[in-house]
């Protein structure tokens, strides 16, 4: 926080600089390593008291949502800081002066261009001129001309809409303003989307697409996120129906846009006329795909699904939606091998600043919000962020991209069939780790490991397992779906390979009091590491093709399989099981590494959850209070999500609520009240979400989470009585006013469904 030594900005958040202009250096070095959108903008000033001897003052702030279509209207932000100087009362005839005669001298904004790779600039000198440039990779000066202005203006509003709750993208001192405020103002949006549209895939996609296209980048998902938030498709059809004459793919997003005005007879006829023309986009198959699944036609959707994956076989998204559609046909075998073929990407961070340290920092509240007692005072007992280490070391949160999406698919499997079933489908499609020690063990296969004693590792690939309890031996560097689960490259690989020698499912190793009881369908846990693994994989490889066995780009579906059949050696010597009989070897896929890690970290979440289920049942017996920390009932409301228990997920949250100031659990707690249509309950979690919001400079009424899901409301009950109701709840003025307007204000400018009843 500010030291308080004079001439700060007023409701704005500010780092004093170290050295005059070492934010701007640390950008310019930063800018080759910008790899999408790029970083929010940076706003430069430069303060000084005008007197002889003092020393003048860099400050900056980061800030997105402002309009950067021009030199003008950066200038006019950076002026408009001017009015925000701390000022003190003067003492001649009630005047006021700036406190410690501090003024704004000049000061620099900063944007990053997406399409071209450079940063534009706009640097102000008070009283001065104005002087626009743009800065390229190598540092180097070049002028600005009305495509790179074009460019920039839209990077910039882009970056506000994706941007605005993204928890991956967010800094101190961060202020975000509406992009977007008036109608003009959106048209202007949309021409400039029109005219670069055929560019967007230089902007790159979101981290489940590979290979960004013309319907798939971050313009796109953009469009669609700015109109789709507020139900008002009718702009992205205008876009659309334009573009769709240029580029036929196009109809996806026509289509999608008609879909969601509830207008499917058109829809419909987009698609039918696109996929004649255009019979091997999987973008246009995804969306007839979705259509038939919402109305029920599940057998064609599966076939659209398998065209899509045929079309773009390396897409994560073709084959993620190939395993929905199988897990809603009940085929969860076909899903979980549908979803090991899912090929895996690198999960890119976003792009953000990397800043030397500040002198110090000025985040001020706004008096209203102070007065309104909304916000806990965080530096009170209440406001504990300890939690137990076993729920802060949950591997879940943590997983990103494609990984995240993975495993909420592995999730929502657990959740249709239970973890028995699921380790019973696994052993049914996968090698288990006995089975092929057996299936060696017949074959004889000499040991490629160059032990000199002959003694053999067990286990291989992802399923495999060191009995060397020390760990060591040479390890490999991770790759990268194992970076993804491990964060620490150091460590040894966690996986899980459950064996059912009693054939029902269960194991009897790893019992315990922690893991649920004896009775409990526990997996071994075993560590390997990597270089265990890779001299293994070349063992399993050789043994493949002495056996003629299917390599692992070759899917093998197995049908007809009712119970796991456990593998066993046979007693003839050399004898091999029938190709194509249910649960052989032959007839079995090899798990990928990072599936096997998911399943651990699937595990983990069901144990915890299990454990803390059985303790409130106890306590609940016992009459006695359950007690966790606010952040503890936050990690453990989020992991009852993740597993689709939503009753509980709801508990703990509104726990946390009880036990301190959440953000977090006032989100996760609107988002369900809106879908409940509780308006009472939804706008007591929007009034405090937004002034947590405001405190911390996220000024923007739209694109919003709290304001997608207000106009959920206003869409089932209509603005009139979702204002009354707000009226009603006897709210501060100034909250009213300054935290809650601005989203019916741009309800009512915008004509959100709902808005004129």
């Amino acid at each position: 926080m500010s030291s308080g030594q004079g001439g700060e900005l007023l409701d704005v958040p500010e780092f004093i600089e170290v050295d005059i202009g070492e934010s701007l250096i640390s950008r310019t070095e930063t800018l080759a390593s910008f790899r999408e959108l790029g970083p929010p903008d940076l706003c430069h000033v430069i303060k000084t008291t005008g007197k002889a001897g003092s020393k003048d003052i860099g400050s900056y702030h980061y800030v997105s949502g402002i309009d950067a279509s021009s030199s003008a209207s950066l200038a006019a932000y950076l002026n408009s800081l001017t009015y925000h100087v701390e000022e003190v009362p003067g003492w001649f005839f009630g005047s006021t002066t700036t406190k410690g005669g501090w003024k704004i001298r000049g000061g620099a904004y900063c944007s990053f261009n997406a399409f071209s790779r450079v940063d534009v600039r706009v640097e102000v000198k008070i009283p001065g001129g104005v002087e626009a440039y743009v800065v390229d990779l190598r540092g180097e000066r070049h002028e600005a001309t009305p495509v790179i202005w074009q460019e920039v203006y839209l990077s910039a509003m882009l970056r506000a809409i994706l941007y605005a709750d993204d928890a991956n993208y967010r800094l101190a001192g961060f202020r975000k303003l509406s992009p977007i405020t008036t109608p003009d103002a959106e048209l202007r949006f949309l021409a400039a989307a029109e005219s670069a549209f055929f560019k967007g895939w230089q902007l790159g996609s979101d981290p489940e697409i590979q290979v960004a296209t013309v319907v798939s980048n971050h313009l796109t998902s953009g469009v669609m996120k700015y109109f789709g938030d507020a139900f008002r498709f009718e702009g992205a059809v205008n876009l659309f129906e334009k573009l769709a004459v240029k580029e036929g793919e196009v109809a996806c997003l026509l289509a999608r846009s008609y879909f969601g005005m509830n207008e499917e007879v058109k829809a419909v006829r987009v698609l039918q006329t696109a996929l004649q023309n255009h019979p091997q986009s999987y973008s246009l198959l995804h969306v007839q795909c979705d259509f038939l699944r919402t109305k029920g036609k599940l057998d064609w959707a599966l076939k659209l699904a398998k065209q899509a994956v045929n079309c773009a076989p390396s897409e994560f998204v073709t084959w993620a939606k190939l395993t929905e559609v199988n897990m809603e046909l009940g085929l969860f075998s076909d899903a979980l091998l549908t979803l090991n073929s899912c090929p895996m990407f690198t999960y890119n961070e976003r792009d953000l600043h990397r800043m030397p340290t500040p002198a110090r920092s000025h985040l001020p509240m706004k008096d209203f919000i102070r007065d309104s007692g909304i916000l806990d005072d965080e530096s009170t007992p209440q406001h504990n962020n300890d939690a137990d280490v076993a729920l802060l070391r949950l591997p879940a949160p943590s997983l990103r991209g494609t990984f995240a999406k993975a495993y909420a698919l592995l999730a929502k499997l657990v959740s249709q069939i239970g973890w028995d079933e699921l380790l019973k489908c696994r052993s049914l499609v996968f090698v288990m780790e006995e089975e092929y020690r057996a299936q060696k063990a017949a074959a004889e296969v000499p040991p490629v490991n160059g032990d000199e004693d002959g003694e053999e590792k067990e286990g291989f690939g992802p399923l495999a397992v060191d009995e060397d309890e020390d760990g060591e031996g040479d390890k490999a560097d991770d790759d990268a779906s194992t970076k993804a689960v491990v964060e620490d490259d150091r460590s040894p690989v966690i996986t899980v390979s459950p064996s059912f020698p009693n054939g029902n499912g269960t194991t009897s190793a790893g019992g315990g009091a922690d893991q649920g009881g004896p009775g409990s369908p526990i997996p071994t846990i075993k560590v390997s590491t990597e270089s265990d693994g890779d001299r293994e994989r070349e063992g399993l490889k050789e043994y493949e093709k002495s056996k003629g066995l299917p390599g692992p780009g070759v899917p093998v579906v197995a049908e007809g399989i009712e119970k796991p059949q456990t593998a066993e050696v046979q007693e003839e010597e050399g004898a091999q099981p029938a190709a194509g009989a249910p649960g052989s070897f032959n007839n079995k896929r090899l798990c990928e590494r990072w599936l096997d890690n998911l399943f651990m970290v699937l595990y983990e979440d069901l144990r915890v959850y299990t454990i803390w289920r059985a303790e409130v049942a106890h306590f609940k017996a016992q009459h006695l209070p359950y007690r966790k920390t606010g952040t503890e009932w936050e990690i453990l409301g989020e992991l009852a999500q993740r597993l689709h228990h939503k009753e509980e997920a709801k508990d703990a949250f509104q726990r946390a609520l009880d036990a301190k100031f959440s953000a977090k659990a006032w989100l996760k707690l609107l988002e369900f009240y809106a879908e409940e249509g509780d308006v009472q309950r939804s706008l007591n979690a929007a009034i405090r979400l937004s002034a947590y919001q405001h405190r911390w400079y996220m000024e923007s009424a739209y694109p919003t989470a709290v304001a997608h899901q207000l106009f959920k409301l206003i869409r089932k009950e209509g603005l009139a009585k979702i204002s009354y109701s707000l009226v009603s709840m006897n709210v501060p003025a100034p909250v009213l006013k300054g935290v809650m307007q601005p989203y019916f204000a741009w309800a009512q400018t915008f004509r959100v469904e709902g808005s004129d009843f």
